[in-house]
């Protein structure tokens, strides 16, 4: 984005107000924001800030479903990488609503999309948001329809990490938190969290878990766990 944008520098002072519990003022200058917006592309950054501030679920997607709209109606480049968080958003407005289906839908097409966030802490936060809000709604009901929406996608190409396998390692990342072993957690946790079951999420998690194992700095139990757990079949 822009930062010499009026609408852009009203959100960033927006958000410096809200880091410091300033609310009200947060609100006013996201406010401001939307009303200065001169077209689409910067409707659709004031309108994602305003989401954040609303009294009620219903009116946190509505601002959501706003973003969303102004962003498809840009259609270039520029909104590109905010589409996986506009669909986590939406699908967390949405489950907040009891929405179950179509906040499924929303993640999965988070998930299509995480590719297009830009990579670093924000893609790992997306990843991480898109892979607890398609755990979350795995088992929801079916059929589920908001008014104005198309009705939940069917089969949604993500699959879970194998149960076994994750019950061994959320075993050990736990051991690792107990002991706040910092190095190890870094290098597993985005790996782990952000697994959305592709081949690609496969390989970024053998090989987080192979860095650990080829380092040698667990005790003897653990690092024979963790070696059976890199052979298991599910991660090959």
């Amino acid at each position: 984005m822009d930062p010499e944008l009026p609408v852009v520098r009203l959100c960033v002072e927006g958000m410096r107000a809200e880091a410091a519990g300033q609310t009200g003022r947060a609100l006013g200058l996201f406010q401001q924001a939307w009303e200065t917006a001169a077209d689409d592309y910067e409707a659709c950054i004031a309108a994602h800030y305003l989401a954040r501030h609303q009294n009620s679920p219903e009116e946190t997607l509505r601002w959501n479903q706003e973003c969303l709209e102004r962003a498809d109606r840009v259609g270039d480049a520029r909104v590109d990488g905010f589409y996986p968080s506009l669909y986590v958003n939406l699908g967390q407005a949405c489950r907040r609503l009891g929405r179950t289906a179509l906040a499924r839908t929303y993640f999965a097409r988070a998930a299509e999309r995480v590719g297009e966030a830009p990579e670093g802490q924000y893609g790992d936060w997306n990843r991480f948001a898109i892979a607890e809000g398609l755990r979350e709604t795995a088992s929801g009901p079916a059929g589920e329809v908001f008014e104005g929406e198309d009705e939940a996608d069917g089969d949604i190409a993500w699959r879970h990490l194998d149960a076994a396998v994750d019950g061994r390692v959320r075993e050990l990342v736990a051991r690792w938190c107990a002991r706040a072993d910092l190095m190890v957690l870094a290098l597993t946790l985005p790996a782990y969290l952000g697994y959305l079951g592709t081949e690609g999420d496969q390989v970024r998690l053998r090989s987080a878990l192979h860095m650990v194992h080829a380092a040698r700095r667990l005790p003897d139990d653990e690092q024979s766990e963790l070696g059976a757990v890199i052979g298991a079949a599910a991660l090959e």
